[in-house]
């Protein structure tokens, strides 16, 4: 016997007892005993452990992981070439001698690059609803997923599954408010999301950085956290001195020079001496421009003034 089929078997064994597994074949009418690696095809039916191909085995369409660490996945297979598979996938069929993968992507593609050609899997029952449920709680569960990943295995399970997020509070056994504020995660700008799925961020430093509403300054947020390697606290300071209002300062009044103020004082005294009536010539704040003010004292005045501009 190989060493790889004498490992599948004793991860078998470590998983059931020989005695529990061989009962369970006998209680399947018409079967014979069987050694546990090497499992009857006849009993290959919903609610069994069976070997199956690993090639027959198609991958999950739900799986919310997006990335597998390769060195993570070549330690399991190392272990799994010294003490088989532990647990069994779990997988629903899908047809003659095909299977779709419910949850264990980690182990199936372990067992591959182990180079492994058969795997122990558990067969159920269930359809596309159930499916999609089972793979996202089973993997959220296992806290492996990256927190964007987790968000959208929350987001799929109330727009897919029609869960309320209290519903999936209990079924992940989490506090509601774990589960708002994973999905407010989402939230965020892509650029953001990548830096939380890669690493480059925490959990903490994405809420913090939800409490502003400006695109450009949580960019801007993002790039100090990696520059200045800022924790968390550090980024809530932070935020909350972009979110201060900030105070409108006063233009500074040029300060005019004696030559200045007299030649103001004599176009003053030309315009009263025109239009007869009190001038007052204001300069801007920033000595470029300003504006006339004239005083009229009765209608007739106002009247007087006008036509003289339509001259």
């Amino acid at each position: 016997m190989s060493k790889r089929k004498s490992a599948l078997g004793r991860g078998l064994g470590a998983l059931l007892p020989d005695s529990g597994v061989q009962d369970a074949i006998d209680a399947s009418p018409g079967i014979e005993s069987t050694k546990l690696y090497n499992f009857d095809e006849r009993i290959r039916t919903a609610g069994s452990i069976n070997e199956v191909d690993v090639q027959s085995v198609l991958p999950n369409p739900y799986q919310p992981r997006e990335h597998f660490d390769e060195q993570a996945l070549q330690e399991l297979s190392d272990s799994i070439l010294e003490l088989g598979i532990i647990q069994p996938i779990t997988v629903r069929s899908a047809g003659a001698n095909r299977y779709e993968l419910i949850s264990g992507e980690r182990r199936l593609k372990a067992a591959k690059l182990a180079g492994l050609t058969r795997i122990p899997a558990y067969i159920r029952e269930a359809d596309t609803e159930a499916m999609l449920e089972m793979a996202l709680v089973e993997n959220v569960q296992r806290e492996a997923l990256n927190p964007i990943e987790v968000a959208l295995g929350y987001r799929r399970l109330i727009d897919e599954c029609s869960l309320t997020q209290e519903d999936v509070a209990v079924k992940i056994g989490k506090n509601r408010s774990t589960i708002a504020n994973f999905l407010r995660l989402l939230k965020l700008p892509p650029l953001i999301q990548a830096g939380l799925r890669d690493g480059i961020l925490s959990s903490g430093h994405a809420r913090a950085l939800l409490s502003l509403e400006n695109e450009s300054l949580q960019r801007q947020v993002m790039e100090e956290i990696v520059e200045n390697d800022l924790s968390v606290r550090d980024v809530e300071r932070r935020v909350k001195e972009l979110q201060k209002p900030t105070k409108k300062v006063a233009p500074k009044l040029k300060e005019m020079s004696g030559a200045e103020k007299i030649e103001l004082s004599r176009f003053s005294e030309r315009i009263r001496r025109v239009l007869g009536t009190k001038v007052m010539v204001k300069p801007a704040p920033t000595g470029s421009g300003g504006k006339i003010e004239l005083e009229y004292y009765s209608n007739e005045d106002l009247e007087r003034i006008a036509d003289f501009f339509d001259r």
